[in-house]
C-alpha cells in the first residue's frame, strides 16, 4: 500500500520535490536551482527545457534519498510560480520562446491601452492592469516572436503557466501529455472569470488570444483531472497527479487557512499575504487583488484578498549574486544583526516596479539615506526591513478592505528560518508572528490537495489537526519607533516612483 504523498514545488529560483507521510511530516526532499535569464533591464526569463529537466532530477533524487520508489506514492501534487508564461509546440515539446517570468516588466507599454478596461478587468478577474499577470506576456509572445500567432491558429502553439508545462511533460509530453491547469493558476492569467472559473471570451478578444491555445481548467484537487506520470519518467511508475495549485494558494492550504478571516504570509522570491474571504468575492479599493483561494472538487470555491510584493527573497539573492556582499543567503542574518539598526538607511527593492498596494510599474529600486557611516551590514539590515515594510503596506490595505485586524500572522517559506527577519516583521506590524513546524507549506499544500483527492486524508478538519506552531515572535518596538520607521519607508517609496517614462501610446 502506498504510504506517502509527493509534492513538486516549481518555484521562481529553484525546483524541489518533497515526500510527506500521513502526519504531514517530511520524509525526503531534493532541490535544484535554475538560471535567471536577464536579457535587458526589466526582462526576466527562464528556460522551460531546463525547468523540465530539474523536475525530473528532483523527483528521482528525492525518491532515491528517501529510499523509496514511485510505487510508494499514493499521489503527487504540483505547485508552481504563478503568472510565468510558457508557449510551446505540442508536436515536439520545444518552447517557442523562453518562459516570461511573473517579475518581467517588458509589457509596461501596453498598460495605458488597458486603462479604459480597468473596471472590466477588476470586476471580471479581480486584477488591475499590470505587467504581473500572464495575459500581456502571452500577447507579447504572440506579437513579437516569429510564426507563433500563425502556429497558434494551427494548434501548434500551446500556452500554460508553469504547472501546465510541468504536467504536460510528466504525463507524456508530445506523446499524449495532458494540457490542463487548475482554477487558482487560471485566475492569475487575467483571462478567467472569477465566478464561472473558466476562460472568458471577452477577455480573450481584448488580449487577442486564440482560445485553442489555453488548457482545460480543473479543480485544484481532483482524482482524475491531471493524469498519471509516465512509467518511463522520473517516478519509474504511473503515479496519479491529483493536485495542482499556484504556490500562494498551496501555502494557504498548507497553513490550513480554511475559515474566513484567516491569513498567511509566504516569504519566497516575492512576498505574498492572503486573507480568506470564504465564498464572498470582495472587491478591493486599497490596491489589493481579489483572487481565488482554492477550489476543491465537490465543494464551493473559496476566495481571498491578496497583497503581492514582487521582491523580498530576491533582494537577498541580489546582495549575494550581483553585489557579492554575502556568499550565501543564510549569511544575511548574522551580517544584519551585527548592527543595532539600519541608521536611517532605506532600500526599496523595486526591481520590477512596485506591486501591491502601489501598482507602480514606473518605480525602480533605490537606496536612500546614505552617509559615509553606513556599511554593508546596514544595507543587509535595510534589506530585511524592506521585506517587513512592504508587508506592513499590504496589511494596512487588507485591514482597510476587510475590516479585519489580524490577531496573529501565520508565516511560511524558506526566509522564515531567519529569526531576525521574523522579529523585525512582528516589530514593524505590531502583530505576533507564528511559524509552523513545517515551514515549506507551499509543498505541503500541494500534497494536501493530492491526498484529499485520493482519500489519503479524509477532510479539511483532519488537516487542521496536523498544524502545529514551532515559534512565536512578539512585537518589541514602541509605537513611536514603529511609526517613525514606517514614515521613513514611505518617503523612500515616494522617491522610487516615476523613474521609468512610458513610451508614447502606440509605440513599441
Amino acid at each position: 500500500m502506498a504510504r506517502y504523498i509527493g509534492a513538486l514545488d516549481q518555484g521562481t529560483t529553484s525546483t524541489r520535490f518533497m515526500v510527506f507521510d500521513a502526519e504531514g511530516l517530511e520524509v525526503g526532499r531534493h532541490q535544484r536551482e535554475h538560471r535567471q535569464i536577464l536579457p535587458q533591464p526589466g526582462w526576466v526569463e527562464h528556460d522551460p527545457i531546463e525547468i523540465a529537466a530539474r523536475v525530473d532530477e528532483v523527483i528521482a533524487g528525492a525518491l532515491r534519498a528517501a529510499n523509496l520508489t514511485g510505487q510508494d506514492l499514493a499521489a503527487i501534487g504540483v505547485t508552481n510560480q504563478r503568472e510565468t508564461t510558457v508557449v510551446w509546440n505540442p508536436r515536439d515539446g520545444r518552447p517557442w520562446y523562453n518562459a516570461i517570468v511573473w517579475q518581467d516588466t517588458r509589457t509596461d507599454a501596453t498598460l495605458a491601452a488597458l486603462e479604459s478596461k480597468r473596471a472590466l478587468l477588476r470586476e471580471r478577474t479581480g486584477l488591475p492592469p499590470a505587467t504581473y499577470f500572464s495575459a500581456t506576456k502571452l500577447q507579447w509572445i504572440l506579437d513579437h516572436v516569429d510564426d507563433v500567432r500563425a502556429a497558434a491558429e494551427r494548434g501548434e502553439a500551446l500556452f500554460g503557466t508553469i504547472d501546465t508545462w510541468v504536467i504536460w511533460n510528466l504525463t507524456g509530453g508530445a506523446d499524449g501529455g495532458l494540457h490542463v491547469t487548475d482554477a487558482t493558476n487560471a485566475s492569475r492569467t487575467q483571462l478567467m472569470d472569477l465566478r464561472r472559473l473558466d476562460w472568458d471570451d471577452e477577455l480573450l478578444t481584448l488580449f487577442r488570444i486564440p482560445r485553442r491555445m489555453l488548457p482545460r481548467v480543473c479543480p485544484a484537487s481532483d482524482r482524475s483531472a491531471f493524469g498519471v506520470t509516465r512509467a518511463s519518467g522520473p517516478c519509474g511508475a504511473e503515479v496519479p497527479i491529483c493536485g495542482d495549485l499556484g504556490d500562494q494558494h498551496a501555502a494557504m492550504v498548507g497553513q490550513v487557512c480554511f475559515a474566513p478571516g484567516e491569513a498567511k504570509n509566504t516569504y519566497g522570491t516575492g512576498n505574498f499575504m492572503l486573507l480568506n474571504t470564504g465564498s464572498r468575492i470582495v472587491p478591493s479599493t486599497s490596491g489589493l487583488l481579489t483572487t481565488l483561494a482554492y477550489s476543491l472538487k465537490g465543494s464551493e470555491p473559496a476566495y481571498a484578498l491578496e497583497g503581492s510584493v514582487a521582491v523580498s527573497g530576491s533582494a537577498v539573492q541580489w546582495l549575494r549574486d550581483q553585489l557579492g556582499i554575502i556568499r550565501t543567503a543564510n549569511e544575511i542574518e548574522a551580517l544584519a544583526a551585527s548592527v543595532p539598526d539600519s541608521a536611517g538607511l532605506y532600500f526599496v527593492p523595486a526591481f520590477s516596479g512596485l506591486f501591491a498596494p502601489y501598482w507602480r510599474a514606473d518605480a525602480r529600486g533605490i537606496i536612500t539615506g546614505l552617509t559615509r557611516f553606513h556599511t554593508k551590514a546596514h544595507l543587509a539590515r535595510a534589506t530585511l526591513e524592506a521585506i517587513c515594510f512592504q508587508t506592513r503596506a499590504v496589511l494596512d490595505a487588507m485591514v482597510q478592505d476587510s475590516g479585519v485586524r489580524l490577531e496573529v500572522l501565520k508565516v511560511d517559506g524558506g526566509a522564515t528560518a531567519n529569526t531576525l527577519l521574523m522579529q523585525l516583521q512582528a516589530d514593524v506590524l505590531d502583530v505576533p508572528v507564528v511559524r509552523p513546524g513545517v515551514i515549506e507549506t507551499t509543498a505541503l499544500g500541494a500534497a494536501y490537495a493530492a491526498g484529499l483527492a485520493v482519500g489519503f486524508w479524509t477532510d479539511l478538519e483532519s488537516l487542521r489537526r496536523h498544524w502545529k506552531a514551532d515559534r512565536r515572535w512578539e512585537p518589541r518596538w514602541s509605537d513611536d519607533q514603529r511609526e517613525a520607521a514606517y514614515r521613513g519607508w514611505q518617503k523612500a517609496v515616494e522617491r522610487s516612483l516615476d523613474w521609468v517614462e512610458r513610451p508614447p501610446r502606440g509605440s513599441d
